[in-house]
């Protein structure tokens, strides 16, 4: 079994620089690209910004830019979002995906996107 756990999330001042995580676990064989995307209450799903694990290339959505940085950890099988200057229009669940290869129960290779539970970032005062 293969998931993803993400932490980090809670109650944040605005202004605040909370540093989300998100780490994949089971029998992963390789990671393509991690990414972060978060929804607010009552909008849609949206992207933050992915990562390429070889190379580490790294896109973000124009309205993501300056505030949000995205980082990885290959050893770890990890990404993370830290987030600056929070304001309370941050406020969303933010998802972790992973692009990834993997072993299932019959010890086959194959292709996943997988999805974290979400963590909830509530920016208030």
């Amino acid at each position: 079994q293969v998931q993803l756990v993400e932490a980090g999330g809670g109650l944040v001042q605005p202004g605040g620089s909370p540093r989300l995580s998100c780490a994949a676990s089971g029998s992963i064989l390789s990671i393509n690209a991690m990414g972060w995307y978060r929804q607010a209450p009552g909008k849609e799903r949206e992207l933050v910004a992915t990562i390429i694990f070889s190379d580490g290339s790294i896109n973000y959505a124009d309205s993501m830019k300056g505030r949000f940085t995205i980082s990885r950890d290959n050893a770890k099988n990890a990404v993370y979002l830290q987030m600056d200057s929070l304001k309370p229009e941050d406020t969303a669940t933010y998802y972790c995906n992973a692009k990834v290869y993997f072993r299932d129960h019959d010890n086959w290779p194959q292709a996943g996107d997988l999805w974290g539970k979400g963590t909830l970032v509530t920016v208030s005062s």
